[in-house]
């Protein structure tokens, strides 16, 4: 839905969102961010603050006010490393000053939760690892001196793009004053990215990644023209609408900003820069890339354009009235508009290392790590750029029997291929490093009835992925797996099951991914019968129609989006799990996720057992819990197999919502709260905590 509405509306529910560049510091020399620095344990004592965390903010965010002399959080007080949701929110919202170093992935519980941050607080990102997954961070009112960096904040997504439901921000302010949100990944929430309401003042917003969401940043929701706000070397791209939106800002500094409306994809731009009510903004040295109505501004707002390029956009571009001179305020140093993509695209978001310069341009080429990091990194990139041009060269350079992580760093871009990551290669991980997860796709087209080149045969089910993982402790993130074969096209082969991604390995983790096909999308297997094969998908979406997540492994499905698609033929049927479970072992696990998509309604089970090969030994297992199911479900989930009941088998819910979820009977069995005490995702994974490496 277009923002253009009245304004008591926009206040009530709209947000903004960030992206990320060099930081810009005013601590002397480079020092590493993750590798070369380890900060002291929350029980350990006070140590004095790494030269990184006396960094301060530049902008509207260092400017004495309101009795407080610059932004420079929680440099005074202690260092804290936290892995915990509980250790964060007890150091975040404690009256001391804390410079608090997020070391991993914090998943919220639950969804949606913003944790209340006081005041004087620094919340860092330790190297490219502090991710916030589910959840944000809320400022109320009079709390300041506050510095979030370094950090990814994604994945409150609901799969309601234009979501009215859930106010589940990366970033939220109200009443706050002096704070500084810098060098952050945002994505993927179900309201906005950022929001700085209610005349929250003395913000600097810069050096962000922000991407993938309906509602990007949001500014005033108030009459009062109050906030002083500057938004600086920020990269905005897959977003519709608060590009920003500044309502009623009585000072808005937008410069050095890259917005971007990526052509061919499914988010569309409706409008950038936006200056309503009373705002007085200045928007100087900024790139718009396709951008659809790139400036616009009300009637009493104004709006000063100095040196902007605008390529490929359309619709509206305005200015008009005077406004201020930032330069009374603050200094700063404009980049060339020209340079502003590139600039952007190498620099915002989370770093490992920290540069140290007043000037933009000047701390984006002092960002070079100083040690190398633990990990192996082998670089892939279609044009050339890397050391391989496919994602197989760069698996099979990884040497067998590896004892430590090799990361595969794929470059944006469509590869069609299959791939293969052997079982004497483990601790893998596949990283795409696009912007969004769209932007780095592996993709072939093979089927269970293709015939192989070599005439042996056709592939059958498990040979037809586009992706095989048979090694242990595998990852993936940031990147689209699919099978693209064509049912309709091929409708005289003979076996339509085309695999994306099978795993046949212990202790895999996909998080942050995209998973697509028909039918048979996900095979989630074990090396053998009698092997354990613990898989931990997160965050993530799984696209098909029949049986599209099975096999045998021990797998949880949390965090996530499922999407239903119809038939080839554009009929609504389908089944999501078919478990092909050993006995005594534990089967899939659908948790925290939204079950969804644009298909019939009361034409999808939740699974049938699969007794593969005819094996009356196995005992499938899907349990579906506190899950948002849509009108698509079955009112009877699950169904019989191959002549084998689903009753004989263990299929059950527990506390799922929404219009596809029902009551408990003997055809649709719910777990008691017992029995739920031991069906958590814990009990899954079985003392395997899945850590991003």
């Amino acid at each position: 839905m277009s923002e253009h509405r009245s304004r008591a509306r926009h206040r009530r529910s709209g947000k903004f969102l960030a992206v990320g560049l060099p930081l810009a510091l005013t601590t002397a020399g480079v020092l590493a961010y993750g590798t070369d620095f380890v900060p002291q344990q929350a029980s350990a004592a006070t140590t004095a603050a790494p030269a990184w965390a006396t960094a301060a903010a530049d902008g509207f965010a260092s400017v004495n006010a309101l009795g407080q002399n610059g932004t420079y959080g929680g440099r005074d007080g202690q260092t804290v490393t936290v892995r915990t949701q509980a250790d964060l929110e007890k150091y975040a919202t404690a009256a001391e000053p804390y410079v608090i170093v997020v070391a991993g992935t914090i998943t919220m519980n639950p969804v949606g939760k913003e944790i209340k941050v006081a005041s004087d607080k620094t919340i860092v990102g330790s190297g490219t690892s502090g991710h916030i997954v589910g959840g944000g961070f809320f400022l109320g009112q009079g709390v300041h001196n506050v510095i979030i960096r370094n950090l990814t904040i994604r994945d409150a997504y609901q799969g309601i793009w234009n979501d009215k439901e859930h106010d589940f921000d990366a970033v939220q302010m109200d009443g706050a004053h002096h704070v500084w949100i810098d060098h952050n990944d945002l994505r993927n929430m179900a309201d906005g990215l950022i929001d700085v309401r209610k005349d929250s003042t003395y913000v600097t917003v810069s050096w962000n990644r922000l991407s993938q969401n309906n509602k990007t940043f949001g500014i005033g929701w108030t009459e009062n023209v109050l906030t002083d706000i500057t938004i600086h070397h920020n990269w905005i791209r897959e977003t519709e609408q608060r590009n920003p939106s500044t309502d009623n800002a009585a000072h808005a500094h937008l410069y050095n900003n890259f917005l971007e409306d990526v052509a061919n994809t499914s988010i569309n731009s409706s409008y950038g820069n936006y200056s309503r009510g009373g705002t007085r903004m200045v928007l100087e040295n900024s790139y718009f890339q396709g951008m659809k109505n790139p400036v616009i501004k009300d009637t009493t707002a104004t709006i000063v354009q100095r040196g902007n390029v605008f390529s490929g956009t359309s619709g509206r571009n305005e200015s008009g009235g005077t406004a201020f001179d930032p330069k009374a305020y603050y200094s700063y140093t404009l980049d060339k508009a020209a340079d502003v993509p590139a600039l952007l695209k190498s620099g915002t978001g989370p770093r490992s290392t920290i540069g140290t310069s007043a000037s933009a341009s000047a701390s984006a080429s002092a960002e070079v790590s100083t040690k190398a990091a633990a990990a192996t990194t082998l670089t892939v990139a279609k044009d050339g750029s890397g050391q391989y041009r496919t994602v197989q060269a760069a698996v099979n350079a990884v040497p067998a029997n590896n004892a430590s992580r090799v990361v595969i760093s794929i470059k944006p871009g469509t590869y069609r291929e299959t791939v293969k990551v052997p079982s004497n290669k483990p601790h893998v991980t596949f990283q795409g490093t696009g912007g969004s997860r769209k932007d780095t796709v592996i993709v072939y087209n093979n089927a269970s009835g293709t015939q192989k080149p070599d005439g042996s045969g056709t592939y059958g089910t498990s040979g037809s992925a586009t992706v095989a993982v048979e090694a242990d402790d595998f990852q993936a993130r940031n990147l689209t797996v699919s099978n693209d074969f064509d049912e309709g096209a091929n409708q005289s082969l003979s076996g339509h099951q085309a695999v994306a991604l099978r795993t046949a390995a212990d202790k895999v983790f996909l998080d942050g991914v995209i998973v697509e096909g028909d039918q048979d999308t996900l095979l989630l297997d074990t090396a053998a019968k009698d092997k354990l094969g613990r898989v931990y998908v997160t965050n993530s979406y799984v696209v098909g129609n029949v049986d599209f997540i099975f096999g045998r492994a021990t797998a949880v499905v949390d965090r996530s989006v499922i999407t239903l698609k119809k038939r080839w033929d554009g009929s609504s049927a389908g089944y999501v799990t078919a478990p092909s479970t050993a006995a005594n072992r534990k089967g899939f696990l659908i948790a925290n996720s939204t079950v969804n998509g644009s298909v019939s309604d009361r034409t999808f089970y939740l699974g049938r057992p699969w007794h593969a090969g005819g094996d009356a030994s196995l005992d499938p297992q899907t349990t579906v819990r506190n899950t948002n199911l849509s009108a698509a479900v079955r009112t009877t989930p699950w169904t019989d197999m191959s002549g084998f009941s689903w009753k004989d088998d263990r299929f059950a819910e527990y506390k799922n919502t929404g219009s596809g979820a029902g009551s408990a009977s003997s055809n649709r069995p719910h777990l008691t709260d017992a029995q739920a005490a031991d069906q958590e995702v814990a009990d899954w994974l079985a003392g395997w905590t899945p850590t991003a490496s």
